[in-house]
């Protein structure tokens, strides 16, 4: 059981921000995320495009964003808990208790659900004779790319995640890339090295096809796929990846007892507090009148909840704002000298 001051739901900017501020006021946190690296919808969704309303910086990418938000907290050594995600919360006394999808308890009085639009959530095959293959056999994600040497891997998808892994495995397995269409939503540069590879017959690129069917009994043996002319052909297979990018749902946050609005949390404007006490939601997950979804709208509301923290888990402390230009304390806990 791990004990905390506080529990961050979320590892994109807001949630990074709200570890900042709870540092400063010397509260201790950790961070929780379902994706495998922090940064949220802005690594997800958009991490090369320019983002310009963040105060004093006249443009910035989600990837630069993100990295400078890490660098921010890099004083501070904070937990991550990537690739989990939050499947219990439950009420014990004045604590809550909380439990990952690995099995990971937390004991916290308060929980920051900097959730962004909800959990991500990768898009699967549709068939059902899928089903019994995910997790082993069939994938959407690479946690270990040493199981695919020496396999035959069949990848799916038109995208920068499935172009990537169809070079990367090239290097070391025999790789199937079938795209439902001609055209590709990657990079242009790794469409090109796709297709010098093709040529070269590293990659067996299979274009207007997509999944019929998957065959085999306790293990995966061979798909089956079909274009629009229902042509039809087999190919011998180990793994199977698919890439369709990403659905987002909030998951088990609708079973925490929350005001729901939407898929938007209700919180007043004052803590940024839930229904619940001691559960706060920031960011484009919480909802009030005149709410923004704005990045800036997410660090402001972080900076409150984080203050309204200090109070339930320093319950004999009274909270002293101070001013990070002339606090001692702040700069200690910054590790800058004090002038």
């Amino acid at each position: 059981m791990i004990k905390t001051d506080a529990l961050i739901v979320g590892a994109g900017p807001t949630g990074l921000f709200t570890a900042h501020q709870l540092k400063l006021i010397g509260l201790e946190c950790e961070i929780v995320d379902n994706l495998g690296k922090a940064g949220g919808q802005c690594i997800e969704l958009y991490p090369d495009k320019p983002i310009y309303d963040i105060p004093a910086i006249p443009k910035c990418t989600g990837e630069e964003l993100t990295k400078n938000l890490l660098i921010q907290l890099k004083p501070f050594n904070i937990k991550f808990h990537l690739d989990e995600r939050v499947d219990e919360l439950k009420k014990d006394n004045d604590k809550w208790k909380v439990k990952t999808n690995k099995g990971t308890e937390f004991e916290t009085p308060n929980v920051i659900i900097a959730g962004g639009v909800g959990s991500f959530e990768p898009r699967k095959f549709s068939l059902k004779e899928c089903e019994k293959f995910e997790n082993k056999t069939i994938l959407y994600l690479v946690k270990d790319k040493k199981i695919f040497e020496g396999k035959t891997v069949s990848i799916f998808g038109g995208g920068d995640s499935a172009l990537d892994w169809a070079l990367e495995l090239s290097k070391t397995s025999k790789v199937n890339l079938i795209h439902r269409r001609e055209e590709f939503k990657a990079a242009q540069a790794t469409v090109d090295n796709v297709k010098e590879l093709s040529k070269s017959g590293k990659i067996n690129l299979i274009t207007n096809f997509q999944l019929k069917t998957v065959i085999g009994d306790n293990n995966l043996k061979e798909i089956e796929i079909e274009n629009n002319n229902k042509e039809i052909k087999n190919l011998k297979t180990d793994y199977v990846l698919g890439f369709f990018g990403l659905i987002m749902q909030l998951g088990p946050i609708t079973n925490w007892g929350l005001n729901l609005n939407k898929k938007a949390i209700e919180v007043d404007t004052e803590k940024f507090e839930t229904n619940q006490k001691g559960i706060y939601a920031v960011g484009d997950i919480c909802n009030y009148p005149g709410k923004l979804k704005l990045i800036l709208s997410g660090f402001h509301e972080g900076a409150l909840a984080a203050r309204a923290c200090f109070k339930l888990a320093r319950p004999n402390e009274k909270y002293r704002f101070e001013f990070t230009t002339s606090s001692k304390a702040i700069k200690s806990r910054l590790g800058v000298k004090s002038d």
